[in-house]
Formats: C-alpha cells, sequence, structure tokens
C-alpha cells in the first residue's frame, strides 16, 4: 500500500490580498466554537499569531462557526495547520459546511489533510455556476485528528471574499502597499 503524500502548503494568503483580487472578511462574522480549552479560543484562532491555536475540549466533531450578518459572498477559506508542532492534535479530516443558519447547513467540501504544515486553502464554488458561494454561514467541522488525537489545534482561520470590479471602469490593480493605501474614496 502506498504512503499518501503530505499536504502541500499553500501561499501565505497575505500575500493573496496584495494582489488586490480577495479581501479578508472573517471581522464582518460572529464566531463561535463547539468547546475550547479555557484561553485557547476564537481570539487566538482570529489574532494573526501563528504561534497561538484554538484547542478544543470535547468529543468530535470539533466544531467553527462563522455567521455573517448578511448573505456573503465567500470564495476561500484559509486554514494555518503545523503537524510538527501539533501531532495528534492535528486535524486530518475536515468537512466545510454552508447555509443560512444550523438548521439547513450542507456539506460542500470534505478534505482530508496528511501531516499539514502551512496555509490549507479550500476554494467555496458554487457546483453548479462555478461561482463563489453566497451564504449566511460556515460551519468548519473537524472529524478526525493525526494519530487518532481527541482534541484538535487550529492556528488561524481567514476568509475570503472576491474583490468586486469598479463599475466606473477598469482600472489597473493596484498591488504595492504605497498604491493599496489610495484605491478607495473616503
Amino acid at each position: 500500500m502506498a504512503t499518501p503524500s503530505k499536504t502541500p502548503p499553500g501561499v501565505d494568503p497575505k500575500q493573496l490580498e496584495r494582489t488586490g483580487m480577495v479581501r479578508e472578511i472573517g471581522s464582518q462574522a460572529v464566531w463561535s466554537l463547539s468547546s475550547c480549552k479555557p484561553g485557547f479560543g476564537v481570539d487566538q484562532l482570529r489574532d494573526d499569531n501563528l504561534e497561538t491555536y484554538w484547542q478544543s475540549d470535547g468529543s468530535q466533531p470539533h466544531l467553527v462557526n462563522i455567521q455573517f450578518r448578511r448573505r456573503t459572498t465567500v470564495k476561500l477559506l484559509c486554514i494555518y495547520a503545523d503537524y510538527k508542532s501539533d501531532e495528534s492534535y492535528t486535524p486530518s479530516k475536515i468537512s466545510v459546511r454552508v447555509g443560512n443558519n444550523f438548521h439547513n447547513l450542507q456539506e460542500i467540501r470534505q478534505l482530508e489533510m496528511v501531516e499539514p504544515s502551512g496555509w490549507i486553502h479550500i476554494t467555496l464554488m458554487n457546483q453548479r455556476t462555478n461561482d463563489p458561494i453566497s451564504t449566511f454561514m460556515i460551519q468548519i467541522a473537524v472529524l478526525a485528528n493525526h494519530q487518532n488525537g481527541r482534541d484538535t489545534h487550529m492556528r488561524q482561520i481567514k476568509v475570503y471574499t472576491p474583490v468586486e470590479e469598479s463599475s466606473i471602469g477598469k482600472f489597473p490593480r493596484c498591488t504595492t502597499v504605497d498604491f493599496m493605501m489610495y484605491r478607495t474614496i473616503r
């Protein structure tokens, strides 16, 4: 039997933002967790520090719920996982579900990861139209961990929406930090 290859790391999401093609919208959502150890909750999951993490404290599946106040277009989820640091706490099987609320969530992606070390990019596209999904809620469920671990660690989660084209006309994308400071009118 062949050994599965390790999950390759994706590009740092900050580089994706600098291209001007996507924008991080996690701060516009209300985040909740199925469980967490004290001091290892949503704040650590969203603090932009790869050394901190959310640690679950209960039975599987471990859930991260991301709820938006209005229907929101989402193109990409980025999850940072580090097998070398977290070992049996590292997720090996993740389900991504979307819907209007907890009662009508539909699984749209299931991902198997083998010893991930870095950013995992999960594109969220409508299967019929091949457009980014539009949803009120995203749920990330950790279904299994490496080495049959019980609790899980997730170091960071980022949620991205596509950047709309200008209705005034086609302008070149601002890709440097200096240009990005002036790309919108207040």
